[in-house]
């Protein structure tokens, strides 16, 4: 804690510290007898209204009143892991949710229930990691039903390689005709080799201005597509700007989360390519993450991207484990199962 050459306890931080990793105490009127105070160490991930919430390197946040604050101060990133991390696919599983939110969700059991107006499968699927708390055609029925209220076909997204259960359930949609559409695999890598790469020309911002979407693949970027890329503990965009008036020659997303960074929407323009502008975007991104105390680093890549899977190979990306998105069956529809897949083209992976 901060103390001041009287002997006093000091906050030392303010709302402009936000993204910076911190060491605070406050005071409890909850806490056990003779356990006044409680420190807290994390990244200020916001400071709003009078509330500070504090993300912890193992991700959990933490919110505390500002009137409670007892001293505080910035402290300096843990020292960075330069090995690979050692993950469960359930971690990963949480993290990476997190880190591409979607902006209406729903409990079923330890299911979760998750969808954006279509936005891409990621945010628009069932995420089934433990017990529905129904058997499983009932809570089926109840997925499917959730989602054709709101005029989406029903998606699972689950993992292999990684968990009996989660390939059982793979066994059981597919013997129930839930159609397997998309594959994808989940890398991991240490996260200061990546930032040890060139970063000229990249610049950062919180929010995704209208050169960054300009450069976004996903085009008719909705309000609802806006808040998806938003979400996050900690998020920060990055744009390598191109000729005056064009599109940015590169643009990157990457949320930290605790101590991991989770890479997203590295982008190119064709004519840029073979640059090194994906490298510098991802180095940039991971060098704000180190700071915010994160050490380890992961993306989601489908299996037939060879460029993009090349790139992170050399990073010092590998596979940890894959994923799949199941779709639900088109036919044998139950009452208030959904009509046909309906909203537009659907969601994208």
């Amino acid at each position: 804690m901060e103390i001041s050459a009287g002997g006093r306890l000091e906050v030392r931080i303010t709302a402009a510290d936000v993204g910076k990793r911190v060491s605070v105490r406050r005071w409890s009127e909850h806490a056990a007898e003779g356990e006044t105070f409680t420190d807290t160490v994390g990244v200020l991930t916001s400071w709003d209204n009078g509330v500070l919430r504090i993300t912890r390197r193992d991700g959990e946040q933490v919110r505390i009143e500002e009137s409670a604050l007892v001293a505080g101060k910035v402290v300096p990133a843990a020292p960075a892991r330069r090995r690979g991390p050692a993950a469960s696919w359930q971690e990963l599983a949480r993290i990476s949710a997190r880190g591409w939110q979607p902006v209406e969700r729903e409990r079923l059991g330890e299911w979760e229930l998750r969808a954006a107006a279509g936005f891409t499968r990621r945010a628009n699927s069932v995420l089934p990691l433990g017990d529905p708390g129904l058997p499983l055609d009932e809570a089926l029925a109840a997925v499917r039903r959730w989602y054709a209220a709101r005029g989406l076909p029903a998606y699972a997204q689950l993992a292999t390689g990684a968990e009996d259960a989660q390939e059982l359930l793979c066994a059981e949609l597919e013997a129930r005709g839930w159609t397997r559409e998309v594959t994808a695999e989940l890398w991991t890598a240490a996260l200061a080799p990546v930032a040890d790469r060139e970063t000229s020309g990249v610049e950062l911002s919180r929010s995704p201005d209208e050169a960054w979407l300009a450069r976004y693949q996903r085009k008719g970027t909705s309000e609802v597509a806006l808040k998806v890329l938003g979400g996050g503990p900690s998020v920060w965009f990055a744009t390598v700007p191109g000729e005056p008036g064009a599109p940015p020659a590169a643009i990157g997303r990457c949320v930290v989360d605790g101590r991991w960074a989770g890479f997203a929407a590295v982008e190119v323009a064709p004519e840029q390519r073979r640059r090194g502008l994906a490298t510098a975007v991802m180095a940039a991104l991971a060098r704000q993450a180190l700071d915010e105390g994160a050490s380890a680093a992961w993306l989601q890549v489908e299996t037939d991207n060879a460029q993009a899977r090349a790139l992170y190979a050399r990073l010092g990306f590998a596979a940890h484990h894959a994923y799949h998105h199941y779709r639900e069956p088109a036919d044998s529809r139950g009452p208030g199962a959904g009509g046909p897949s309906g909203a537009g083209t659907g969601p994208v992976a």
